[in-house]
């Protein structure tokens, strides 16, 4: 039993992430451990295995990479169970499921590490990780049809896992010009999706091409007329309204497809220092109009 499992401290150099390859990588994260730790100390043990007689990290990736950042940190405390490869990484999964920790994808690379290394059949890997043999089949086949850029993308934080299940959508082939496009026009993942839907649907590959080429216009044609600045059928004060949310909404799509590409690794340290104010703002700002827009929605539809 993992509770049972066996407590000590170890130094970091001592603690290998052989698994780490199953977790996707969050600087964001990792940055806001880093201050718990330095504020509050380590809250709770990290999970680990013994592996070829080295302690190798089962949970706890962020929690390791932050006192690895921190030169005051030497140690962690960690609880030690034992563990093959193939338990290991029901370990990974099944500590991490009760607090939906894990995305879409990391499922989805544990379930491959299971099937292709560790040559555990699909109706036995939804047995071991309490999930019914579909759910296990559509993670298998969405870490399969991600081609290796975009697979390599995700692992340093270069694409979300929501654009990426987008970018699956399309054969291995065709993947490789999509991430330039998306780094290039740092497409929101609503622009994304359409995108994929006109590439899949396209006719010829003059069509594709054109797509590629000028995603936005052909995004643009494919929905038909654009909504006037305003409608007539509004009051001066609506009106005025509407074209504030119209200039918000663009806005805010114009930062998603930043966040959401590869802007956020194209910061530098100095970047990061002097834009964060602005982001602790925008989070702040966002939640509350958030809020407040869901009250109105309620109060105008009677919900």
């Amino acid at each position: 039993m993992i509770a049972d499992a066996e407590l000590v401290e170890v130094a970091l150099e001592e603690i290998g992430e052989h698994f780490g390859r199953l977790r996707l990588h969050m600087p964001e994260a990792e940055r806001a451990m880093a201050r718990s730790l330095r504020r509050y100390g380590q809250l709770s043990p990290v999970m680990v295995c013994l592996r070829q007689g080295r302690y190798e990290l089962i949970d706890g990736f962020k929690r390791l990479a932050a006192a690895r950042s921190l030169v005051e940190w030497g140690r962690l405390l960690v609880r030690v169970m034992e563990a093959d490869d193939k338990a290991a990484k029901a370990a990974m999964y099944g500590l991490n499921r009760v607090g939906g920790k894990t995305s879409e994808l990391e499922e989805a690379w544990i379930v491959y590490a299971l099937v292709r290394e560790d040559g555990v059949s699909q109706l036995e890997v939804a047995e071991l990780l309490g999930r019914h043999k579909t759910w296990v089949c559509r993670r298998l086949a969405l870490v399969e049809k991600l081609g290796e850029e975009a697979k390599e993308e995700l692992r340093v934080g270069l694409l979300t896992p929501t654009a990426a299940r987008h970018v699956a959508r399309l054969p291995q082939g065709n993947q490789r010009e999509l991430l330039r496009l998306i780094r290039r026009e740092a497409l929101t993942v609503h622009e994304l999706e359409g995108v994929v839907t006109l590439l899949l649907s396209a006719a010829s590959l003059d069509q594709q091409r054109y797509v590629l080429d000028f995603p936005r216009e052909a995004l643009s044609q494919a929905m038909g007329p654009e909504v006037p600045a305003r409608d007539p059928r509004l009051s001066p004060v609506a009106g005025q309204l509407w074209r504030r949310l119209s200039t918000l909404l663009e806005m805010l799509g114009r930062v998603e497809g930043f966040l959401s590409s590869q802007g956020r690794a194209g910061l530098t340290a100095r970047d990061r220092e002097i834009l964060s104010p602005r982001f602790e703002r925008l989070a702040r700002d966002a939640t509350s109009v958030a809020s407040l827009s869901r009250d109105l929605v309620m109060e105008l539809t009677g919900a």
